[in-house]
């Protein structure tokens, strides 16, 4: 039993298995190894969960917590070309923005509105497939000309890239006003 303990800590070709028959020793080809990577890989992602811990956003001094150093977020006050994004304008009262954006909030899959306020507006997205979380913050400054400005900030929590998923979505968003 040690043995075939020691055998499969030593060599991740073989594969030690138990059963009611006791213990066996499976020598491991490279298709089982590619399918024991992958279930391991995909275990690992479903077990911590990929959400990450909820960041301290909100709105400091009239702006939106500046994007990290990453290309995963777009935000509308932001000086970085790559992480820039047009804000949202809107001809109509405030009231009606605020209003609009909340429905189309709510039609959107897999997205949890976490705060309403008259000025602000934080939801959460979750990706279908590893359910990865971004926030996404919407900021309505006092009205100064005759429409509505509505700033964006989308992030993700974890990781380095998301594909542009920032930018399609507040894209799709701004074309559903």
């Amino acid at each position: 039993m040690l043995l075939l303990q020691f055998l499969h800590l030593t060599n991740p070709y073989f594969l030690l298995t138990a059963g009611f028959g006791g213990y066996t020793v499976e020598k491991m080809t490279g298709r089982a190894m590619k399918k024991k990577f992958i279930v391991g890989t995909v275990s690992l992602i479903l077990l911590t969960g990929c959400t990450g811990s909820m960041p301290d956003l909100g709105i400091n001094n009239g702006e939106l917590t500046p994007c990290p150093k990453t290309p995963n977020c777009v935000n509308s006050q932001a000086i970085s070309e790559k992480n820039y994004i047009r804000p949202i304008r809107y001809a109509g009262t405030q009231q009606e923005a605020r209003a609009r954006l909340l429905q189309i909030l709510e039609s959107e899959k897999r997205t949890k509105i976490l705060t309403a306020k008259k000025n602000y507006i934080r939801a959460e997205f979750k990706s279908a497939l590893f359910r990865f979380i971004d926030d996404v913050e919407f900021y309505f400054p006092k009205k100064q000309t005759g429409e509505v400005i509505i700033h964006i900030r989308s992030a993700s929590r974890i990781g380095y890239s998301d594909l542009g998923a920032n930018r399609k979505r507040i894209e799709r968003i701004r074309s559903k006003f």
